[in-house]
């Protein structure tokens, strides 16, 4: 939580900003001014910083940071801002997630998702007793997955899960790697899965794809902080919103290890054709819904055994 009053800033000229902010539509100014204040270094740090914001900038961009999942993680200007909606797709998947599993966040944006996945995945592993030494005795070192070690995945990795990440924005991709760099994550710059490492294939245990299902002609009624001045190719769904995630489930199969899950967000009134796109793949789809944070999240399974339909190995 912000503190009260920053010792730089003078109760008067805080109550300013708030009054600032609030004419320009800013609905929680009062929030906003303790945090554009406890962040600001000098008086004139404060004057450009809400410059920016009154000028419609995001509040993140502004702060350089998101809170997610009680996590402070890195935003770099045009970077997509993690919703507060979409720590419900971490949730399920933190409860899906085992100590040592490999994780893929794809469509990554800032890496939040996996940042935050990874940290929930350690703190329970903490909590449950284990160590970094219990993982070495059950005959993994940090950085290995229970499929054995990956090329290129750095020996000192924090117990927690064996992260990737990957996004076709380059401003995305370097966010990300500061954000995922003291969890050991790696992230790679391409096309979906094209970047990955192909001694990934049939050895993820969890993928997460936040996807953007912003159809295309509806971009236009975003709001202007997402519309403006976060990058088109994170929000862009294609014609029904559901373009990526076409590419995604069928890539899937070839990537996940049998009874591995993919997990993505959806609206709810897309929900039924993102399950037929995932089922049409030989994935197996779970909905779940929380209604406080107004999302859906579709968990697709793929089955043991060799991989089926269309996107099934070559």
């Amino acid at each position: 939580m912000p503190s009260a009053v920053s010792p730089v800033v003078p109760p008067a000229v805080l109550s300013a900003v708030v009054a600032r902010l609030r004419a320009a539509g800013c609905v929680f100014a009062e929030d906003e001014a303790d945090l554009l204040a406890d962040a600001a270094r000098t008086p004139a740090d404060l004057t450009a910083m809400v410059e920016r914001r009154v000028a419609g900038l995001p509040l993140e961009h502004v702060l350089g940071w998101a809170e997610f999942c009680g996590l402070r993680t890195a935003v770099d200007p045009g970077v997509f801002v993690p919703r507060r909606r979409t720590e419900f797709l971490v949730h399920r998947a933190a409860a899906l997630t085992c100590p040592g599993a490999v994780v893929v966040d794809l469509c990554c944006g800032s890496g939040a998702l996996g940042a935050a996945l990874a940290s929930l995945t350690a703190a329970a592993e903490g909590a449950a007793g284990r160590t970094p030494g219990d993982s070495q005795r059950a005959g993994r070192t940090p950085g290995d997955s229970p499929r054995g070690p990956v090329e290129g995945v750095p020996d000192g990795a924090p117990a927690g899960v064996e992260l990737h990440a990957a996004d076709i924005d380059p401003a995305a991709v370097a966010c990300a790697r500061r954000n995922l760099a003291a969890l050991g994550g790696r992230v790679y710059r391409g096309d979906l899965y094209e970047p990955l490492p192909a001694a990934l294939r049939g050895r993820v245990d969890v993928l997460l794809a936040n996807v953007p299902y912003v159809p295309t002609g509806e971009i236009t009624l975003l709001p202007p902080e997402a519309r403006l001045y976060e990058a088109r190719v994170a929000l862009d769904g294609g014609a029904d919103g559901l373009a990526v995630l076409r590419r995604v489930a069928a890539g899937a199969p070839r990537w996940l290890a049998p009874g591995g899950r993919l997990l993505f967000e959806t609206s709810e009134r897309q929900v039924a054709s993102a399950v037929g796109i995932v089922t049409g793949e030989g994935l197996v789809p779970e909905v779940a819904v929380c209604e406080e944070l107004d999302a859906t999240v579709v968990v697709a399974t793929r089955p043991p055994g060799p991989a089926t339909g269309p996107g099934r190995a070559p």
